[in-house]
């Protein structure tokens, strides 16, 4: 109970600092929207597909995961300006859950996220995107997975590290490859052999194909509870990894 409580104390504090700037949400989402309405179009063709709403629903879950890992994976620079003001330390002298001060900020990350992609998925419906509600909502609990696992090891580097001029070319580093190697912005059908091959050991992978299949209608594909399985998997050891350097930062 004490737990719950303080993860809500936590969360409740981020949600006011975000609300109090709330362009951020907004900073966010605009690359992503750019996608959607300056390369999105241009799908049709490449992509040989009959309508134009056939190539979005299998342009925008990609452009969603993309959301949502990227979201996720930079949260730690907010993390090093509250350690660089003394917010982390502070917390050491108070009874709070180590925990709780890591899953109030993922949470806020997640609620964050399923803002944003709620905004992309409206946005998709002006171009003829049709999706069912139930597999709409099974999809964000995808996405929210993805953004808990992110932001949770996002986190916990950027304790490691207590800099911005380490985090960020570390984070470049682990985004681009896997950018890459997940077929978010295309299919990898067409990859050669060998890239697929490697593509087969990136998750994000799993979680985009589990993502186009639940935009698809295709609820019993078993790239959905593939996908699922293996993001609640990753997002728990993010989670308890996170929370172990936590624990040993704020003693």
């Amino acid at each position: 109970m004490k737990f719950a409580r303080d993860t809500w104390l936590i969360f409740q504090r981020q949600i006011q600092l975000l609300l109090r700037n709330p362009v951020w949400v907004f900073v966010g989402v605009f690359q992503p929207v750019m996608y959607l309405l300056l390369f999105a179009p241009l799908l049709k063709p490449a992509l040989n597909a009959p309508t134009q709403a056939a190539a979005y629903k299998i342009f925008v879950p990609g452009l969603l995961v993309l959301l949502a890992i990227f979201g996720g994976l930079f949260q730690g620079f907010g993390l090093i300006a509250e350690l660089r003001a003394g917010v982390i330390e502070r917390s050491r002298v108070t009874p709070i859950s180590r925990l709780a001060l890591l899953l109030g900020r993922s949470l806020r990350d997640v609620v964050s996220l399923i803002v944003q992609a709620v905004i992309i998925t409206l946005l998709a419906l002006l171009f003829d995107l049709r999706v069912f509600i139930g597999d709409l909502l099974l999809a964000y609990l995808m996405l929210a997975l993805i953004a808990l696992m992110t932001s949770a090891v996002s986190y916990g580097v950027a304790l490691k590290v207590k800099s911005e001029d380490a985090l960020a070319p570390l984070m470049n580093t682990v985004a681009q490859p896997v950018l890459l190697l997940s077929g978010i912005l295309l299919p990898l059908t067409f990859a050669p052999g060998w890239l697929q091959g490697i593509a087969d050991w990136n998750p994000f992978s799993w979680a985009v194909d589990g993502t186009r299949a639940l935009f698809a209608g295709d609820l019993g594909s078993d790239k959905v509870w593939q996908g699922l399985t293996i993001t609640a998997v990753l997002a728990a050891l993010g989670v308890f990894w996170a929370a172990r350097q936590f624990a040993r930062s704020v003693r």
